[in-house]
């Protein structure tokens, strides 16, 4: 006996497939209405007033007007609409307020470092890159108390590209951005002086290099905050001003109707993987609208290797077939292919998959960029290397294949004591505990004492409701819910939980059909997370699906 019925299980997938579905543009990807970030808003007036004052005017007081009328009452700023205040978005949003516009955003100003103390100030960001940027944009305002001691970048770490993939990763662009940027913050010897010029040349190197291989848009992965960061630091230093140019054009392009500014402004590749997982799940693999995404899917595989971070063409980025290619949406997007008619013909599908098994680390573990990186913040991450294995079982792989094997004896060593597993890019720790459970347990280690200990974490996190937070007492989400419900299906353990959990998904559907979204996304990891609407969609719609596949 279920806690809900297998009718109205039925509708709520119908309904939330068509709600989905309705989000599909003409060219077969994805669309979401994302909120607008203050991280990405503040950086680009900063950047944009650095560049050129007067031809950026416009955008720089909209984009000022836009933050003072998102200070919430406390003082602060969150990272997006509706959250709560928060330290990084705080000092930043402080800091280009007093750049740009000190007269008008004086009270503003006052109530935002009055915030940031509250809020524990700089020394509370637990990572020491985005604490040195916080504390470089209070210093360029002038706020020295706030930013503490700014500490030098190490420019001269671009002289040797092994070990500056490995300890900066994804950050490279933004790293050089803000070294460049500390021109004439910080005092200069001979020596230093040598070493930069040295080191500068082959910095710009790697900036245009990303900026040729995204197609000379300035768009910097698409995403306003690191474009940003790259353009104030070339405004600031008078390097490359074709590149400047035209990161500030993207940067205008890119601007919201209200005048602020996306988190990321593209993720067209990352919504339409989860919404075609999702959707084949959910019983639609046959259906002729998927056929589009499918298209647009093969459409962007990249063609081209991505040198600043040496990896090979073959993957997909979160964008464009010009993006950044990642391990997390190319297993995502993987797995999509591998659920749609024709999946055995496929040759993305398979030229794809051993692009994966080619970007796995010498751990058996996956990571975000680079392989075998020591940047905490790219990997290896428990819960990207599950998508990976994922992926592999989706598509045929055996068990002991030898990428699988080696990926679930890594993930068995990787359990923190409580029974939880981490996960890089969405909130902690139900995210990474079920997807981790869903591979294990696929892979066949089900009974193992690590699935068990994970397994009975879960069960011990759900709430009265029947819904998963990320386990320490807040209230449900629907992504936290449905990977729970997906993880436990995988395991065959806690039906009485995973009935209560799809009757809690069933319960809390939209009039429309669709879910509402939470902010799990992690942006800034531990300090700024945003919600994505689609993924919202897709993994419920996954959950119900395979419920409803599992009490048939």
């Amino acid at each position: 006996m279920t806690a809900v019925s297998r009718v109205d299980v039925a509708k709520a997938v119908e309904r939330g497939a068509e709600a989905l579905l309705a989000r599909q543009r003409p060219d077969g990807a994805f669309t979401d209405d994302p909120p607008a970030s203050v991280l990405g808003t503040a950086g680009t007036i900063t950047a944009l007033h650095a560049a050129d004052p007067v031809a950026h005017a416009d955008l720089v007081a909209g984009g000022a007007a836009w933050l003072r009328d998102r200070q919430r009452g406390d003082g602060g700023w969150g990272g997006v609409d509706g959250a709560p205040s928060e330290v990084v978005p705080t000092a930043i949003a402080t800091a280009a307020l007093r750049i740009v516009s000190p007269e008008r955003s004086a009270t503003a100003v006052t109530a935002g470092r009055a915030a940031l103390a509250a809020l524990g100030g700089v020394d509370a960001v637990t990572d020491r890159a985005v604490a040195l940027m916080c504390r470089q944009f209070l210093t360029l305002a002038g706020l020295t108390p706030e930013a503490g001691a700014l500490p030098r970048l190490p420019l001269e770490i671009v002289l040797a590209d092994k070990v500056r993939r490995r300890l900066i990763s994804f950050r490279t662009a933004p790293f050089v951005g803000l070294a460049l940027g500390q021109d004439g913050l910080l005092p200069t010897g001979p020596v230093r002086r040598f070493t930069l010029r040295l080191a500068r040349p082959a910095a710009l190197r790697l900036v245009r290099a990303v900026y040729e291989h995204e197609g000379r848009t300035g768009a910097l992965s698409e995403d306003p905050w690191p474009a940003a960061l790259v353009l104030l630091g070339l405004a600031r230093s008078g390097e490359a001003p074709d590149i400047a140019a035209a990161i500030a054009a993207w940067l205008r392009a890119a601007v919201r109707p209200e005048g602020a500014w996306d988190a990321v402004a593209n993720l067209d590749l990352t919504r339409t993987g989860y919404a075609t997982t999702g959707l084949v799940a959910a019983g639609y693999a046959a259906d002729p609208r998927l056929r589009a995404a499918r298209d647009f899917l093969h459409a962007a595989r990249t063609t081209e290797p991505f040198t600043v971070l040496d990896v090979p063409a073959g993957g997909w980025s979160f964008s464009t077939r010009r993006g950044w290619p990642v391990t997390l949406e190319s297993a995502e997007i993987l797995s999509a292919l591998a659920g749609l008619p024709g999946a055995a013909e496929d040759a993305h599908l398979r030229g794809g998959l051993e692009w994966l098994i080619g970007r796995q680390d010498t751990r058996g573990s996956w990571s975000l960029w680079v392989r075998d990186t020591k940047l905490a913040n790219d990997g290896p991450c428990p819960a990207i290397t599950s998508q990976a294995v994922q992926a592999l079982l989706d598509a045929g792989r055996p068990a002991d294949d030898p990428a699988v094997a080696s990926a679930t004896a890594w993930l068995l060593t990787a359990q923190n004591p409580d029974g939880t597993f981490e996960n890089l890019w969405y909130r902690d720790h139900t995210s990474g505990t079920a997807v981790v459970v869903g591979a294990l347990a696929r892979a066949g280690h089900g009974g193992h004492e690590v699935v068990r200990k994970a397994v009975d974490w879960l069960l011990r996190t759900q709430l009265p409701d029947g819904s998963w937070g990320p386990g320490d007492g807040t209230e449900g989400s629907v992504e936290e819910t449905s990977w729970a419900v997906q993880a436990l299906l995988a395991a065959g353990t806690g039906a009485d939980a995973v009935d209560r959990g799809a009757a809690w998904l069933v319960a809390v559907a939209k009039p429309d059909g669709g879910w509402e979204p939470t902010r799990v996304c992690n942006y800034i990891r531990h300090h700024m997370r945003y919600p994505n609407g689609v993924i919202t969609q897709a993994v419920a719609l996954k959950a119900l699906g395979e419920y409803r596949a599992a009490v048939r």
